[in-house]
């Protein structure tokens, strides 16, 4: 999927669970590239016949089997994208952190925070 439709569901994600603030549009902005990124590898991977092991043929001339940087990639791509989703408030545990986080900055009660208001 291209960025700019990830961007716009990435958007419609956190509008839906109430994370979405105009300023984090270039974390998203970001996430939306890297998913971009991982799904134009994970094409090539599959086309390439998803091969997990591949040979290497180092400088010596040795011939080793190692994991396909492909797939490797992906999995970075797939880790840096995790950390963006938890950020967004778009793992359960981001969202839960996010909505502790904003328990404790205001554990006032609505009538403290009106009685205060009246008392300024």
């Amino acid at each position: 999927m291209e960025a700019k439709k990830w961007k716009s569901l990435i958007v419609k994600n956190c509008k839906a669970v109430g994370t979405y603030q105009k300023a984090f549009e270039p974390v998203i902005a970001t996430l939306a590239d890297i998913l971009e990124k991982r799904d134009e590898a994970q094409e090539f991977y599959v086309t390439a016949g998803k091969q997990i092991i591949v040979e290497h043929t180092n400088k010596g001339g040795s011939t080793n089997l190692e994991q396909n940087p492909v797939v490797r990639l992906i999995n970075d791509l797939n880790r840096d994208a995790l950390q963006y989703w938890r950020e967004l408030g778009l793992t359960p545990s981001g969202l839960r952190k996010i909505n502790e986080e904003s328990l404790k900055q205001d554990k006032r009660s609505a009538l403290d925070k009106v009685l205060e208001s009246l008392e300024s």
